[in-house]
C-alpha cells in the first residue's frame, strides 16, 4: 500500500509550496506549476557546440573590427577641391556614374626618401601619374584617361585648404605641377576645368604603393620588344614577357626613357599596359572574391594612399571595389588625351584639337569609348525601334554664307573647338572666334535680319530659345558660351565624333612596349 506524501493537499488547505516554487510567485496561494521540476541538463555535445560557436563568433567580430580599424588607420585624407564650387550633388557609391582622379605622387618623404631628396618634390609634390577613371552607372564599363605629366595647361586660382593661402591662376604650366602649391584639390580643379566634368573622388598613391601592391599580387607580367636598361630608373628587362614586382615594378611605371622615343607618351602607354596586366591578373586569380587576398591588397594600398573625405571609409572603398569585380576586361578602355608638341616648347605637350575636345565631349555625354554607337550607361538595345527622324524644313538662306562668331566665356578653353566643330557639322562655315570675359549664362545674340539663323544655331547647339536675343552692334550671329553650358550637351543627342584610334588598348589586350633604341642592350 502506497504511503501518502506528507505535503499533499487535503482539499481544504492550500498546498505547502517548495522554495523553488515560491520564487515564481508572490502569491502564497499559488502552488507549483505541474511542469516545474528538476531542471534537465543540456547534453555535453550541445554545451561544447554552443561554446565553440560563441568563440568563433567573437573571433570573427574581433578579426573584422581589427581589420577595419587597421585599414581605416592607414588612410590619409585631403580636400577634393581647392576652392572651386560644385554644381552636382554627391554620387551614390553603388550605382551612380563615378569619376575618380588617380594620382601617383613623386613625394620623397618617409619611405620614399631613397628616390631623392625633399627638394626633388617641392610643396605637396608633383603627380608622376594622372589618370581619370570613369565607371559607368551600370558597372559594365570603365574608361581610364591618362594625362601626360608634360602637358601644358592653364591652372585655375587655387586655395590651400589647410593654410588658406590663395595661389593665383597660371598659364602654360605642366599639369603635374597643379597640386604642388595648393594640394591635390588643385589638380582636381585643373582637370575639371580642362574637361568640363566634375570629378567625384580622388586617390593618390606614392612610390611605395606600386611596390607593395605588385608584391601583394605576386608580380605583374609585362612585355617589351627588346632587352633594355635605363640607368635612371634602374629598369633592366630582357626581350619578351617578364614578371615584375617590388623595385622593378616601380621602375617599369616610373621610367621616362625606356620606351618609345624616350618621351612621356611612351611612359603613359607602359603605365596603361601595367594596369591592364594587373587587372587581368586580379580577375584571373579571383582576388576580388577572395577575402584573404583582398585584405592583403587593401592593406598594401591603404598604407600608401591619400583620398578625399567622401571616399575615406573602408565600407565606401569596398563598395567601389565591388563595382569593378564583374566588369568585362574588354570594356576597360585605356585612353591618352590627344596631344602634340607644344608651340611654346617642343619638349612639352599641348592638347591636340579637335581630338581633345571630341574626347571631352564624349566623356561629358557618357559615351562608351570602346563602342561610341552604344547608348550611354550600357550597350545599345538592338530590339529597340529607332525614333522617327524629325521632319526638316530647309532654311530660307544659305548656311555657308551666314557669319557666326563664338565667344567662350565658359572657363573651359576646349569648348571653343567643340562648338566650332558642331557648327561646321551643321553646315555653318563662315565662323570666327572672339575674345570673351567669363559669364554665367550662355546666350545667342543676333543682328537685324538674322533671327532665323540665330534660332537654327541655338537649336543645333541645344541652347534654349529663351536665351536667343537680339543685340545692337552684332553682325550676323554671336554664340557667347557661359559656365552653364560647361557640363551640358552642345549638340543635343547627336553622336560625338571621336578620333578612330582614341583607345590605346583595353584591359583584355596584351601589348608589348617598343623599347627606346638608345637604351636597347645586347
Amino acid at each position: 500500500m502506497a504511503r501518502p506524501r506528507p505535503d499533499r493537499a487535503d482539499g481544504i488547505q492550500p498546498p505547502v509550496r517548495s522554495a523553488g516554487a515560491a520564487r515564481h510567485s508572490d502569491d502564497p496561494a499559488v502552488g507549483p506549476a505541474r511542469h516545474l521540476g528538476a531542471p534537465r541538463r543540456l547534453p555535453a555535445w550541445l554545451k561544447i557546440g554552443t561554446a565553440v560557436v560563441s568563440v568563433l563568433l567573437v573571433g570573427v567580430l574581433a578579426f573584422g573590427a581589427y581589420w577595419v580599424i587597421r585599414l581605416q588607420g592607414n588612410i590619409s585624407k585631403a580636400s577634393l577641391s581647392a576652392g572651386s564650387s560644385k554644381t552636382e550633388g554627391a554620387v551614390n557609391d553603388s550605382n551612380d556614374r563615378m569619376q575618380i582622379l588617380i594620382l601617383g605622387s613623386d613625394t620623397r618623404d618617409g619611405k620614399n626618401a631613397q628616390y631623392g631628396t625633399a627638394d626633388d618634390s617641392t610643396g605637396y609634390g608633383h603627380s608622376d601619374v594622372m589618370m581619370l577613371m570613369d565607371i559607368s552607372a551600370d558597372n559594365k564599363r570603365v574608361n581610364v584617361v591618362s594625362f601626360p605629366r608634360d602637358l601644358l595647361v592653364d591652372i585655375p586660382k587655387c586655395t590651400d585648404q589647410k593654410t588658406k593661402t590663395v595661389y593665383p591662376a597660371q598659364k602654360n604650366v605642366m599639369i603635374n605641377a597643379a597640386m604642388s602649391e595648393a594640394g591635390i584639390g588643385c589638380a582636381v580643379d585643373t582637370v575639371n576645368k580642362i574637361t568640363g566634368l566634375e570629378i567625384d573622388h580622388f586617390m593618390m598613391a606614392d612610390f611605395n604603393a606600386v611596390k607593395e601592391l605588385s608584391n601583394a599580387v605576386g608580380g605583374v607580367d609585362v612585355c617589351i620588344s627588346d632587352p633594355v636598361y635605363d640607368p635612371d630608373s634602374k629598369l633592366r628587362l630582357p626581350k619578351g614577357t617578364s614578371k615584375v614586382q617590388g623595385e622593378q615594378a616601380l621602375a617599369f611605371v616610373r621610367t621616362r626613357h625606356a620606351f618609345g622615343d624616350g618621351g612621356d607618351l611612351g611612359r603613359v602607354q607602359a603605365q596603361q599596359s601595367f594596369l591592364s596586366s594587373l587587372t587581368r591578373k586580379i580577375k584571373a586569380d579571383g582576388t576580388l572574391t577572395n577575402p584573404s587576398r583582398m585584405l592583403g591588397i587593401a592593406d598594401a594600398i591603404t598604407k600608401n594612399l591619400t583620398i578625399d573625405d567622401g571616399l575615406a571609409s573602408i565600407p565606401t572603398l569596398l563598395t567601389v571595389g565591388n563595382r569593378l569585380k564583374d566588369i568585362d576586361v574588354g570594356k576597360v578602355a585605356f585612353v591618352a588625351v590627344p596631344t602634340v608638341p607644344a608651340a611654346a616648347d617642343p619638349n612639352r605637350l599641348q592638347l591636340a584639337e579637335p581630338g581633345a575636345s571630341q574626347l571631352f565631349a564624349a566623356m561629358r555625354k557618357n559615351v562608351d569609348l570602346t563602342d561610341p554607337t552604344a547608348t550611354p550607361g550600357g550597350s545599345a538595345d538592338p530590339s529597340a525601334s529607332p525614333a522617327p527622324a524629325p521632319a526638316e524644313t530647309a532654311p530660307a538662306y544659305d548656311k555657308t554664307l551666314q557669319p557666326v562668331a563664338v565667344a567662350n566665356g565658359s572657363g573651359v578653353p576646349a569648348r571653343t573647338q567643340e562648338i566650332l566643330q558642331s557648327l561646321t557639322a551643321g553646315g555653318f562655315t563662315q565662323l570666327a572666334q572672339l575674345a570673351a570675359k567669363p559669364v554665367a549664362t550662355t546666350g545667342v545674340y543676333y543682328g537685324a535680319g538674322f533671327a532665323d539663323v540665330a534660332a537654327d544655331v541655338a537649336a543645333l547647339l541645344g541652347i534654349p530659345a529663351s536665351q536667343v536675343l537680339p543685340a545692337a552692334g552684332v553682325t550676323g550671329v554671336q554664340v557667347y558660351l557661359g559656365s552653364d553650358l560647361v557640363g551640358g550637351t552642345a549638340t543635343g543627342d547627336a553622336q560625338v565624333a571621336l578620333p578612330p584610334d582614341i583607345v590605346n588598348q583595353t584591359a583584355g589586350d596584351t601589348v608589348c612596349q617598343q623599347a627606346n633604341p638608345e637604351l636597347i642592350t645586347r
